[in-house]
């Protein structure tokens, strides 16, 4: 990465450059013998081109394809939608051929977490209320709201009590994909070592029985002391008499389980148990360049020392997944990414859709031109080391080290899936100002620029803008993030859990027809 005042050749093979801040007509840069000036405003994370690009020529970015000129354009233009399609990339892959062995750390690191009685490690510890259908959601969430920090300051160790409420739970086929798909999910949360203990709630005539979720995956209060009987609490409102009945009774009950609930203390862990989920939203032109990277350096510092870490958003892999193909452990495991790359492409061929429409407006308006532009700074979360396992959304994640989950590319969703995969901590990356949390997991927001980082400094915990700002490096910053992440592992509140956010978050995917 090299750079003057105002713009970033983050590749000796590119033929753009990128603004690391908002910059005026006649904004130079200067390599390679030669010195361009800017034909117009260039705008924080945005791209301008260093030579002559023909028509059908590839723009490249970080040494990859990002897309292909769809007009001439000289250098000092900006490059953008405007002037930038898709077209094929027509990668030939390598597989197995980067694998990188990374040093183990110095010494072994702890973080203070709660150990279950089943053995897994939990970063935070609440009482989940969790909905089969969103006919019951209201009620989970009546339920809830009677646990106020009032009566909770009884609980000192108890962080909350969360209704895991969602849209889905009927109109589709019992014991069918989606309806497995959404058992698994409710169970990944059940069973969560975050989740000390959780009520089911149902209504009672849904597809999505609460007896066939606690038959499919034998469901026992294990990380309850003094459940003797091991069985799931579960409650339909059609059998209780109404919503009122219900929520007086779920009350009642939540309020016997709290005084067991509490009794934990934290104690050191070693860092190998943690499971990073790596999320990034409210992209721009340079996540890819400041916080993924970070991140990256964070992921890897976690798999050398034991750990796992995950990426997900396979649409957001899409244009890049020749990358990891080199990276992966087995040839079976990158047959498996690309398999998942193959699915989404026929997902969105019957809907009529096409993948590179995934790039929000905010993602444009932040600089980020195509998929395959958003792939490749995306995939930076995974840093450098081998891919070890692909999983299906919501799959238990058992592998150590960096591995992948087939998720959807919009935020809520996602995360779902990897906390129901077992997650214990998030990193959120974001250049235009996501604000999201997810109980029952601690998030970590990273922003991606100063300028962001300072206007929504209440809600981003690490300013990974300074990398821009030529005040730290990306080795510094992702240091420092896998720092944060042991701190907050070890009980130290994030932004956005000390303003409550990750009510609302939870969001179990659904892919098929809902009738």
């Amino acid at each position: 990465m090299s750079d003057d005042t105002g713009f970033l050749l983050l590749h000796p093979s590119d033929n753009i450059v990128v603004a690391r801040r908002h910059l005026k007509q006649g904004a130079s840069w200067s390599g390679n013998s030669v010195t361009v000036e800017a034909r117009e405003r260039v705008d924080l994370g945005h791209k301008m081109a260093i030579s002559p690009i023909a028509q059908g020529e590839a723009i490249r970015k970080f040494g990859q394809p990002i897309g292909f000129a769809t007009q001439p354009i000289d250098p000092g233009e900006n490059v953008h939608t405007h002037n930038v399609g898709l077209g094929h990339l027509g990668h030939s892959y390598e597989y197995c051929t980067s694998l990188v062995t990374l040093p183990p750390p110095k010494e072994e690191r702890t973080f203070q977490g709660i150990r279950r009685p089943d053995g897994r490690a939990a970063t935070r510890n609440y009482v989940g209320i969790i909905s089969t259908v969103n006919c019951s959601a209201t009620s989970a969430r009546y339920i809830a709201d009677a646990f106020d920090e009032q009566l909770l300051e009884q609980y000192p160790n108890v962080d909350g009590v969360v209704a895991l409420s969602h849209k889905g739970g009927c109109a589709f086929e019992y014991g069918g994909s989606d309806h497995r798909l959404l058992a698994r999910t409710l169970a990944g949360f059940a069973e969560h070592p975050n989740i000390g203990a959780y009520l089911i709630v149902g209504l009672g005539c849904e597809t999505a029985q609460a007896s066939f979720l606690t038959d499919e995956h034998n469901l026992v209060e294990l990380n309850l002391p003094g459940n003797d009987s091991r069985k799931p609490l579960v409650m339909n409102i059609q059998d209780q008499g109404g919503v009122a009945k219900t929520v007086e009774r779920g009350i009642a009950m939540l309020k016997e389980l709290l005084p067991e609930v509490n009794r934990v203390e934290r104690v050191p862990i070693p860092v190998s148990e943690l499971i990073l989920a790596t999320e990034c939203g409210g992209s721009d032109g340079n996540s890819g360049v400041t916080a993924n990277p970070a991140v990256g350096i964070a992921s890897d510092l976690l798999v050398a020392a034991g750990g796992t870490s995950i990426l997900a958003e396979v649409p957001e892999i899409y244009g890049g997944e020749h990358l990891l193909t080199r990276r992966a452990a087995t040839r079976e495991i990158a047959d498996k990414l690309l398999e998942r790359i193959q699915w989404w492409e026929d997902y969105a061929k019957k809907f009529g859709a096409q993948i590179d429409n995934n790039p929000s407006v905010g993602n444009k308006k932040g600089g980020l031109t195509t998929i395959f532009e958003k792939s490749l700074g995306a995939i930076a979360k995974g840093g450098s080391s081998p891919l070890r396992a692909v999983y299906e959304y919501a799959e238990r994640v058992r592998e150590k080290g960096f591995v992948i989950m087939d998720t959807p590319g919009y935020d809520p969703p996602s995360v779902t899936g990897m906390v129901a995969g077992g997650a214990n901590l998030v990193v959120f990356t974001t250049g235009r100002g996501s604000c999201f949390g997810c109980k029952p997991v601690p998030t970590i927001k990273v922003a991606t620029n100063s300028l962001m980082y300072h206007r929504m400094v209440d809600d981003m915990d690490l300013n990974a803008g300074r990398i821009l700002d030529g005040e730290a490096t990306v080795e510094q910053v992702g240091e420092e993030l896998f720092e944060m992440l042991i701190a907050v592992a070890s009980g130290e509140q994030t932004k956005s859990e000390q303003q409550g956010i990750g009510d609302e978050e939870f969001c179990p995917w659904t892919p098929g027809p809902v009738f």
